[in-house]
C-alpha cells in the first residue's frame, strides 16, 4: 500500500477545489439518488439506512446524507472542509434537523463508537492518508457498526490512469479552478457527442447516457479538479479496509470502475 502521511501534509487534498464545485451544482436531482444507489449498493435502501445514526465524511453538498436521511437514517453528522460544501449541504439538509453539519477533519474527530454507520463516498481516493482516514471512520462507529467507501477503481480504468490522469496531475490540478471548469466544457461536449453516436458496453458510460450535458459537465470537472486522485485495485481497497481492523469485508464492483466497500467494527476492539 502507500506510506503514512505526516502531520504536516495529513490534510492535503483538494476540499476547496471540490467547494468551488459544490458552490454551482448543489441541487439535488434524480440522477444524483441513482447514484447514491449504485454507490452505497452493498446496503439495502429499503432496511440498510432505517433508524441508523450515520457519519457522512466529506459530505460536499450534503446529497449523499439527503437520501441516507429519506431512506429512513434517524441522523448524526455531515462534516467537510470547504464553507462552501457546508453551506450547500445546510440548504439541502434543511428538512433533516437531526443532521449535524459541521466543519470538521476526519483526522480530527473526536467523537467515538457513536455512530452506526460511516460512509465517505468519492472522498477517500483523494486524501493524503486513505488508511488513517478508513481508522478514524472505524473508531467513530459503535461496535458491531458499518463503515462504507466508494472510492475510484484501476479496473477497466488503465487507459484513463495511465494516459488522461498524468494530465490532471502535471497541468488541471494546477490550475484556477474557474479555468478548469471553462476547460472542462471541451471533453464534455466530446463525451457527449461519444455517447450519443458509438455503441459502448461498460455499464458506467450506459449510465452518463441518461445524464443532461450539466450533470456530464460536473462529472468531468471533478475529475479534473482535485491535486490527490487515486485509483485502487479490488486488493487494494480490501486492503485499506482491514487495516482499519474492519471484518465482514464486501466488495461490490459499482459501474465497472469503482468500489463499493462494507467492513463491520469488531464487536471487541482489537479482536
Amino acid at each position: 500500500m502507500m506510506a503514512s502521511a505526516s502531520r504536516t501534509d495529513i490534510h492535503a487534498g483538494s476540499s476547496d477545489r471540490f467547494g468551488y464545485s459544490w458552490d454551482r451544482f448543489s441541487g439535488l436531482t434524480p440522477e444524483q439518488e441513482e447514484q447514491f444507489r449504485r454507490w452505497t449498493v452493498l446496503i439495502n435502501p429499503t432496511t440498510g439506512w432505517l433508524d441508523k445514526r450515520i457519519l457522512d465524511v466529506g459530505c460536499g453538498a450534503g446529497r449523499n446524507s439527503h437520501w441516507a436521511l429519506k431512506y429512513g437514517a434517524a441522523g448524526g453528522l455531515a462534516i467537510d472542509l470547504d464553507e462552501r460544501s457546508l453551506e450547500a449541504a445546510r440548504l439541502n439538509l434543511a428538512s433533516f434537523p437531526a443532521m449535524e453539519i459541521r466543519f470538521q477533519s476526519i483526522f480530527e474527530l473526536a467523537e467515538r463508537n457513536e455512530f452506526d454507520l460511516a460512509f465517505s463516498i468519492g472522498v477517500i481516493h483523494h486524501l493524503a492518508d486513505p488508511a488513517r482516514a478508513i481508522r478514524q471512520m472505524a473508531e467513530a462507529v459503535k461496535p458491531g457498526g458499518t463503515v462504507l467507501i466508494w472510492v475510484y477503481g484501476y479496473e477497466n480504468m488503465v487507459f484513463y490512469v495511465h494516459v488522461l490522469n498524468p494530465a490532471r496531475r502535471l497541468l488541471f490540478s494546477r490550475l484556477p479552478t474557474g479555468w478548469v471548469r471553462a476547460l472542462a466544457h471541451l471533453p464534455t461536449s466530446l463525451l457527449w457527442l461519444g455517447l450519443c453516436v458509438v455503441p459502448v458496453r461498460l455499464e458506467y458510460l450506459r449510465l452518463l447516457r441518461t445524464f443532461p450535458y450539466a450533470h456530464l459537465h460536473h462529472i468531468v470537472f471533478d475529475q479534473m479538479l482535485p491535486r490527490i486522485a487515486h485509483y485502487w485495485r479490488q486488493d487494494e481497497v480490501r486492503s485499506l479496509m482491514q487495516q482499519a481492523g474492519l471484518e465482514e469485508i464486501q466488495l461490490a464492483h459499482v459501474n465497472g470502475m469503482s468500489w463499493c466497500a462494507t467492513g463491520r467494527v469488531p464487536l471487541k476492539r482489537g479482536a
